[in-house]
């Protein structure tokens, strides 16, 4: 149960974040970033969803879990960046806020793309293996019924 509702919670968690962002902070998030991001979330359970059906899950992948993490680091950093876009550090330095959520945003973006593809992947050859085995189970089933001779 954990393994299908903990990616729903994931998946609620970054819609409502980036539905906030396209308001908060449209400069950064533009609302085709948002509707790319939700759209790959839903799709991605929709998959889910229809691999639960048909008996077998998709677990989340590393790459998911890495595109988790920097869909995280993406929304910190352009909430920062709606306030500060560079923190004065030491003797003139600065930390580049709007740099790192511009950059945060674009690799997100990637990687939602790229893990999307990875799940489509992982769920066609899921399905693909389970069409074989369904072939070779009616194929030595309909050979059975062939080699049955009746006697008189």
């Amino acid at each position: 149960m954990g393994i299908l509702l903990d990616p729903l919670a994931d998946k609620m968690l970054i819609a409502s974040a980036y539905i906030t962002l396209v308001q908060f902070n449209p400069s950064l998030v533009p609302a085709w970033i948002a509707v790319i991001v939700i759209g790959r979330e839903f799709l991605v359970s929709g998959l889910r969803g229809i691999a639960s059906s048909e008996g077998f899950t998709i677990e989340a992948s590393e790459l998911g879990k890495f595109k988790m993490v920097v869909q995280i680091v993406s929304v910190v950093a352009v909430i920062l960046d709606h306030r500060w876009k560079e923190w004065p550090l030491f003797n003139g330095y600065f930390f580049p806020v709007h740099w790192i959520a511009w950059t945060a945003i674009g690799f997100m973006v990637c990687l939602s793309l790229i893990s999307a593809v990875d799940y489509f992947a992982a769920f066609w050859s899921k399905i693909d293996r389970q069409v074989v085995r369904n072939r070779r189970r009616a194929f030595v089933l309909s050979r059975r019924k062939r080699n049955i001779v009746p006697t008189s």
